[in-house]
């Protein structure tokens, strides 16, 4: 089975696990926490550093994680010229679990969406995570337009 790594460049499979590594730890943190989540983002500049995004949309206290997410993407698309990749990052429900759904993308054209499965235990603010499941994603911020 072929692999993202397998057509992505040293840089984007380097610049995409120091994204999934700044913003896993976060959500699953959250997540255990607050026993929910806003969808956030993160993002690597062209010079190599890492920023986490938020957005309010400023529709009231509990708005739509769509209306978030197109927010966190909007910012990115208007400074994509400063940065190399994005991260977006959402709680959503899979099949038979809660899962954080993380979309990446990289300005060399890498897309991919990360999902882990996670349960909560009860009595404790943890989660227990699944196993994680990758899979190809669709470029937005950078059109298909490899820098």
């Amino acid at each position: 089975m072929k692999s993202w790594r397998d057509s992505a460049s040293q840089e984007a499979q380097d610049d995409f696990d120091e994204l999934l590594n700044t913003v896993l730890p976060f959500a699953v943190e959250t997540l255990g926490r607050h026993g929910e989540m806003y969808p956030f983002g993160a993002t690597v500049g062209k010079a190599g550093q890492t920023a986490l995004t938020a957005a309010e949309p400023g529709v009231g206290e509990r708005p739509k994680s769509n209306d978030v997410l197109a927010l966190l993407r909007d910012g990115v698309t208007t400074n994509k010229d400063a940065l190399r990749a994005a991260a977006f990052v959402a709680d959503v429900r899979m099949e038979r679990s809660d899962a954080i759904r993380v979309e990446l993308e990289h300005s060399e054209g890498s897309a991919i969406v990360v999902l882990v499965p996670y349960t909560r235990k009860r009595l404790r603010r943890t989660l227990e995570l699944g196993d994680m499941r990758v899979q190809s994603g669709d470029l937005g911020i950078w059109g298909g337009q490899p820098k």
